[in-house]
């Protein structure tokens, strides 16, 4: 059986609640045995890392989501760095700009952001990164800090193929997310094609962005085989080639 690494997802949430231990008896079953899980906050860090102490396979990550800003305190980068140094969670994140939603100001983002990042080059620490409508920005800030950059993942790439070649100049890991199978989505296809196999990888971010064959239905870990088995078509590899280096550089980058 193909093993797989789902990259990023939040199975802790309360949409799981009624059936967690079903949805994780189906990754089992379809090879998913590895799993990073992902905090939004403070609270949700704290919760994943939890999760990650009692289920095989998993692993955490804790930070400060971009739609969480407005709630950032100055004593939580003690806290997280506190987590990490203690190998509790294995990256910071996802931390980032979301200029989508805007549920926090986009200035009180960007210092929250900055502030994570500082904190990764503190503890060298690899990075999870939310971006949405806010590339362009998100390169800015990366450029202008580069020697300070520690690596990490653009998590459910949302960029064009040009956008893409310039995180990997970064040193960064691309990872695709259910929107990469929809019908109707070239510009995605044509980054995932451009992406070396060491810098891929594959994730759910459930329960949101289900992929198809399961679209429109709450998305869980098991269907990350479908993100990977795209991968491989669009790239016209092997599955299992697919399944084996994103499996690997998901190990290389949460550093296991």
């Amino acid at each position: 059986m193909m093993e797989w690494f789902d990259s990023h997802c939040h199975v802790d949430e309360e949409a799981f609640d009624a059936d967690r231990e079903e949805a994780l008896a189906r990754m089992a079953e379809f090879g998913i045995t590895r799993y990073a899980v992902i905090g939004s906050d403070m609270e949700t860090s704290r919760r994943a890392i939890r999760f990650a102490r009692e289920h095989e396979g998993a692993i955490a990550v804790g930070g400060i989501h971009p739609h969480e800003a407005k709630g950032f305190r100055e004593e939580d980068p003690a806290e997280i760095a506190d987590w990490y140094r203690k190998g509790k969670i294995k990256a910071i994140g996802e931390i980032g700009l979301d200029y989508y939603y805007d549920h926090s100001p986009r200035d009180v983002q960007r210092e929250v952001c900055l502030r994570q990042m500082e904190l990764a080059w503190e503890l060298n620490a690899p990075v999870a990164y939310h971006i949405r409508d806010a590339h362009a920005e998100m390169l800015e800030i990366m450029k202008g800090m580069k020697a300070k950059l520690t690596g990490g993942i653009i998590h459910c790439f949302s960029g064009s193929a040009e956008i893409a070649k310039e995180y990997l100049k970064l040193g960064y890991y691309i990872s695709f997310a259910g929107p990469l199978t929809f019908k109707k989505a070239p510009k995605l296809q044509e980054a995932c094609r451009i992406v070396p196999k060491n810098r891929l990888l594959i994730e759910t971010d459930s329960p949101y962005m289900a992929p198809e064959p399961v679209r429109g239905r709450r998305n869980e870990p098991a269907n990350v085989r479908y993100v990977g088995m795209k991968l491989a078509e669009i790239r016209g590899e092997d599955p299992e080639e697919v399944a084996a280096y994103t499996t690997e550089n998901a190990m290389k980058v949460y550093r296991l």
